[in-house]
């Protein structure tokens, strides 16, 4: 069981596989298995070519960099980033915003998935894409109430199903789902970037938090997307086929950003704030916005497309936003 290609006979270890297995088990399955998940292959999962599966703002370091360490600086302000470490989690492998540049901060710290870690008491922690890529379940309302969905193994073909009963992990959080829905209203829950957050904040640091992703309000995922938010990436295409390729595609789904809030609220940071991408680097890095605008004026230089794809609406200013809050 050394390769992806593994998978099925992976699968087919895990009791009720024929009946049916979470959609979050499967998931784990799919994404964190030491030999088959798609996170822990070694192969080249981020980038702009169409290698990679998929692109992430920090691709577009240094400039992501530099705007996300001018936002940080104000926000501390008026304490000074020299007694912080800047703390990045679920850095890929070699990788990091801050990678070889020079930063105001005491140091700078790595922690890629799964790592354990313990975070200094004085801190920037700070995230990319780190909770959509927890795993998730998959709920539907059907005939009066509320279905968890699984996957099962059919020799080697995955097929969606409906468990006769909630895992207890979906039962535990069953209160957080509408009382009512309209016939086949999907809803895919990101449970697990709950006990993520509580690794994070439960220790005892002070500092500021930031963490950009994509997610929706809890109101808008239960209302206004009836057909879920779980995808697929590979090779740069975005898709739906949950089932397809498993091990070799990324899998994930926009968190809520309310649960997150309420999670920040509740280990004693300040007022948590959610703003788009282009808006938090808009409030809390103009100057350095305005310093790469001016730079070579004339000519629409790599740093500038960068930029342009980092802040437009039609890109990632608007499609990703940005958590931050303070703890003292």
């Amino acid at each position: 069981m050394g390769s992806s290609s593994d998978f099925f006979e992976i699968f087919a270890t895990e009791p009720r596989a024929a009946e049916g297995i979470s959609f979050a088990r499967f998931m784990e399955l799919a994404m964190y298995h030491p030999t088959a998940g798609y996170y822990t292959r070694d192969f080249k999962r981020v980038g702009r070519d169409d290698k990679a599966d998929f692109f992430t703002a920090t691709t577009f370091s240094p400039v992501f960099g530099e705007l996300v360490v001018a936002a940080a600086v104000k926000l501390l302000a008026p304490a000074l980033p020299s007694d912080f470490i800047f703390v990045e989690v679920g850095a890929e492998p070699g990788g990091g915003i801050l990678r070889g540049q020079t930063h105001p901060f005491a140091g700078y710290q790595t922690i890629s998935l799964g790592q354990p870690f313990v975070l200094p008491p004085k801190a920037v922690v700070f995230s990319n894409e780190l909770f959509d890529a927890q795993p998730f379940h998959r709920v539907v309302w059907r005939e009066g109430r509320w279905r968890e969905l699984g996957v099962a193994l059919n020799g080697r073909h995955l097929r969606e199903v409906e468990l006769p009963e909630m895992t207890s992990e979906l039962a535990a959080h069953a209160d957080r789902l509408p009382k009512t829905a309209d016939e086949n209203y999907h809803i895919d829950l990101p449970l697990r970037t709950i006990p993520m957050l509580e690794r994070l904040v439960g220790q005892k640091w002070s500092g500021l938090f930031i963490a950009f992703d994509y997610g929706k309000f809890w109101k808008e995922l239960a209302e206004h997307v009836p057909a879920g938010t779980g995808r697929t990436y590979h090779r740069q295409k975005m898709g739906g086929d949950l089932l397809a390729r498993p091990g070799k595609q990324d899998l994930t789904c926009h968190i809520c950003w309310d649960w997150l809030e309420d999670g920040l609220a509740r280990a004693g940071f300040g007022e948590p704030r959610v703003d788009s991408q282009e808006s938090f680097f808009m409030n809390h890095s103009a100057k350095t916005l305005e310093a790469i605008t001016k730079a070579e004026a004339s000519s629409f230089s790599p740093r500038k497309r960068m930029l342009m794809l980092l802040m437009h609406p039609a890109n990632m200013g608007q499609k990703f936003q940005a958590l931050y809050a303070l703890r003292k």
